[in-house]
């Protein structure tokens, strides 16, 4: 069955929903959670009939559910509820962050010496590490001329977008 059949018959179970809970079945959230696990996704939203159902996996499944008519008060309680998982400290000043997800490496190939260590002057244009992303190899290349501070991750280290690879002083 494709994935775009699997999300038509979770909308039917959003749908028909159980007593209990108007508009959310159970199984709906098992189902979203398995479709995860087999497509190796990390997040996935459904909505149908004005009930939107969303499950993230961010090492254990996340579970909200916000109608898509809420009203202002619980949308700023699901808000406030969540702010603590969302809360993110920006780059520290200096630092090449990761332009893509996927898998960082810090040498051309495996047991080869790391493209760079703290304390190497770069020059603007350098390659720093490698993000693996889709199977492809993007070179990360030094935006300016500096030092390296600090390196924030480790070979084969899975990263996020945005998140702090080194830092340049």
């Amino acid at each position: 069955m494709s994935i775009k059949d699997e999300v038509k018959q979770l909308g039917a179970l959003l749908s028909n929903g159980s007593k209990a809970k108007p508009g959310i079945d159970a199984s709906a959230i098992r189902e979203l959670a398995e479709l995860l696990t087999e497509t190796g996704l990390t997040e996935i939203e459904v909505e149908q009939g004005g009930v939107r159902l969303r499950v993230v996996r961010h090492g254990a499944p996340v579970v909200s559910h916000v109608p898509t008519t809420a009203a202002a008060a619980p949308a700023t309680h699901l808000a406030a509820a969540e702010a603590p998982a969302l809360k993110r400290e920006g780059p520290a000043p200096g630092a090449v962050t990761s332009p893509m997800v996927g898998i960082v490496y810090v040498s051309p190939q495996p047991g080869a010496a790391p493209f760079v260590k703290v304390g190497d002057a770069v020059k603007e244009g350098d390659t720093l590490l490698i993000v693996e992303a889709m199977k492809t190899m993007n070179p990360i290349v030094a935006p300016r001329a500096g030092t390296v501070s600090e390196i924030c991750v480790e070979d084969t280290q899975p990263v996020e977008f945005g998140q702090s690879l080194l830092i340049l002083a």
